[in-house]
């Protein structure tokens, strides 16, 4: 690779990163609250409603596909134009689609909205294809994994923001046509000033500096093709779970809230991904005083403690603490190694999606939402697994794991049809699948070898 490697242009690259991830992650967890928003307007079947994720993540798909084709027959796109103006055209798809909410308030058809959505979607999956091999190499390959949990981190900050201003914003300030038109017009104004700052700033010249070779070389990775289906369970369970989570928590066997109290326990959820994608970024770098890393390693879930008992009081603080706790154990367990913590990570969660499927009440509550403290590390420490090795066919590869991200398109909407035949409680049968696939691939699946 040829990069500039003067350490304070990468910092601002950082930088400048980290407020994009935080962004895409706030915009995303809106479809949560877009969700139960829309079902309520079009009066939808769970399934119908779960088409938003449809619409969103099919996005990634489609745009995925055309991209890897793009660079299967004349070489990989980003690498001719450079991932600045990758960024740059993604951001722009994702400001239109979000300008497109306020015709769709006005025209009042369902497939309008899931249009908005798509070409958002298409703006992202340029993202994601740009973003995260570009924070992956911009720095030792070793260190990869850690620098992807630490953006990663900041975009869930955005997840948890998310729910907690979008379900105020949503289902309480604005009223109407205006409860998704005004908000999503200020989002379509963030995403032309991420553009305009992005634009302004030099950042780093990253490109290959091997030949490029047109075909489907990557396809002969047997960790990226595994680690493709990876991404498809693991951003399937992760995104069906949270899309379904508030009106499980309005069940009256579980927690019997209503929709705008329930989008604040959401933010837990959402909020356990970013303590643990903080947590992850610790333990899966190259810091070597053992001692230093360990007090870093308790001083966060002690802070995010401390931030809920201020926040939310000492009981929802101490049942959370079970959490963090649990979550630091299986760090220990993990041993700093991706693979290790991804396969520990994923049977945690099969463990609590076996007590959420065998318990009522604020049991089966509290296991949901803890789910997403062991989510954290997954899409990070899968990504690099998958494109460890992979060299002059990186940025293929990456359109490849961005196209599987289609696992969020289909997941939910399966869900949602095993929840209206069998029940809320029991659609949780399919993200037990999808882990149990995840717990595979860090035990086994991730290690390279090439497919004959």
């Amino acid at each position: 690779m040829e990069q500039n490697k003067k350490g304070s242009n990468n910092l601002l690259a950082f930088s400048v990163l980290t407020s994009l991830f935080f962004m895409w992650g706030f915009f995303t967890v809106l479809n949560d609250i877009l969700i139960p928003h829309l079902q309520s307007v079009f009066k939808l079947t769970i399934f119908m409603s779960m088409l938003v994720q449809f619409a969103f993540f099919g996005a990634y798909f489609i745009g995925s596909l055309i991209y890897f084709l793009i660079s299967a027959s004349i070489g990989d796109p980003i690498n001719k134009i450079g991932y600045k103006n990758g960024i740059l055209i993604g951001l722009a798809l994702s400001a239109l689609g979000s300008l497109l909410f306020f015709p769709a308030t006005y025209i009042h058809l369902y497939w309008f909205y899931l249009l908005a959505l798509f070409i958002v979607g298409l703006g992202f999956t340029l993202l994601q294809i740009a973003a995260n091999p570009y924070v992956a190499i911009l720095g030792s390959e070793e260190s990869a994994s850690s620098r992807l949990n630490l953006v990663q981190g900041f975009n869930s900050l955005g997840t948890t923001i998310g729910p907690v201003i979008g379900g105020y914003l949503i289902f309480h300030y604005f009223a109407g046509v205006d409860a998704v038109k005004i908000p999503y017009l200020i989002y379509a104004g963030i995403f032309l000033f991420l553009a305009m700052a992005i634009f302004a700033i030099k950042l780093p010249r990253v490109t290959s500096s091997d030949e490029i070779v047109e075909g489907f070389g990557a396809l002969k990775h047997r960790n990226l093709v595994l680690g493709a289906i990876g991404i498809f369970m693991y951003v399937g369970a992760e995104v069906s779970i949270g899309s379904i989570l508030i009106r499980y928590l309005g069940l009256e066997n579980i927690a019997g809230l209503e929709e705008k109290d329930a989008s604040l326990y959401l933010s837990f959820y959402w909020g356990g991904l970013m303590i643990g994608r903080f947590l992850g970024s610790i333990s899966l770098s190259t810091m070597t005083n053992k001692l230093y890393k360990n007090l870093l390693m308790i001083a966060v879930p002690f802070a995010a403690f401390l931030v809920i008992w201020y926040l939310k009081g000492l009981t929802i603080a101490s049942i959370f603490s079970i959490f963090l706790v649990l979550n630091l154990v299986s760090f220990y367990f993990g041993k700093s190694k991706s693979s290790r913590t991804l396969m520990v990570f994923s049977l945690v969660i099969i463990t609590l999606l076996i007590i959420t499927l065998s318990s009522n009440g604020v049991v089966a509550m509290w296991s949901v939402i803890g789910i997403g403290l062991f989510n954290s590390i997954m899409f990070s420490n899968i990504f690099t697994l998958a494109i460890a090795g992979l060299g002059k066919y990186t940025s293929q590869g990456s359109s490849i794991l961005v196209m599987a991200i289609l696992g969020g398109a289909i997941v939910p909407p399966l869900q949602g049809y095993v929840a209206d035949m069998l029940g809320v409680h029991l659609s949780f049968l399919v993200p037990i699948i999808c882990y149990s696939y995840l717990a595979f691939y860090g035990w086994k699946g991730y290690q390279k070898s090439k497919i004959n």
